[in-house]
């Protein structure tokens, strides 16, 4: 069983939340609620639950502000929001759960399920961390992501990704430590996210990182040569865009 507080400043959305999880979650108890940044930390730390379900705008603050302010946390996170912002995107960089408002009850099952069976502390404190860190403003080239494999989560340097290849549900991340990262989400959630880093999709199962390019070669279809020399190709559709990026 897992001790659930809610911290959300509208009351209509912590009832429906505390009802859907009473009708669809009988694993979680909710044990309190706040409104507020002030109250969510109090009923942290008088409850000590496992899991907060955290809203991200509340009338003092934003719910990374609870956890900016609380500094050592044992507990999961399932932050909840009505708005798809950049607090999401934060978020999805540090591989953590999120629930779109008005909540989907099998968004909630799933959320929960996953909650259960990857109830690993660690893991969780490190993706909250990270999160926290990419909230802050930091550099692009310090930039980190969270990659969620089979066994662990992985914090890497978004520098340090040459390329990302799909393999149908799966993404494949090739380092320039030569080490490959099998992640169970899909190449255009990732493409969304790394975009703005200089990342290109030349193919329906390849996103390279433009920084690594060495060559463009035109002959056999088109493919890009990367500076580990793996070799990508490059559909005709995305041909010029990637001709764009390099100037020709």
């Amino acid at each position: 069983m897992f001790r659930a507080v809610i911290i959300d400043d509208i009351d209509n959305s912590r009832l429906t939340l505390a009802h859907d999880i009473g009708k669809y979650c009988p694993t979680i108890k909710i044990v309190g609620e706040a409104d507020s940044v002030k109250s969510g930390l109090e009923i942290i730390s008088s409850q000590n639950p496992d899991v907060v379900f955290l809203d991200i705008q509340l009338g003092d603050g934003t719910g990374f502000d609870i956890l900016e302010k609380i500094g050592e946390f044992d507990f999961q996170v399932i932050f909840t929001t009505a708005l798809d912002s950049y607090g999401i995107r934060a978020i999805k960089f540090s591989a953590l759960d999120y629930l779109l408002k008005p909540i989907d009850p099998d968004e909630l099952i799933e959320a929960v399920n996953k909650l259960e069976q990857n109830n690993k502390k660690k893991n969780v404190k490190d993706s909250i961390r990270l999160l926290l860190e990419n909230m802050r403003d930091i550099q692009p080239s310090n930039k980190r992501i969270a990659l969620n494999s089979a066994d662990k989560v992985h914090m890497v340097y978004i520098r340090d990704i040459i390329r990302c290849e799909s393999q149908g549900s799966y993404t494949i991340f090739h380092l320039v430590s030569k080490e490959q990262i099998v992640v169970t989400h899909n190449l255009k959630e990732y493409e969304q996210l790394l975009e703005e880093y200089s990342f290109i999709r030349v193919h329906h199962s390849h996103l390279i990182n433009f920084a690594y390019l060495k060559e463009y070669i035109k002959k056999d279809g088109g493919y890009a040569v990367m500076n580990d020399n793996s070799q990508v190709p490059v559909s005709f559709r995305k041909r010029n865009n990637l001709l764009d990026m390099i100037g020709v």
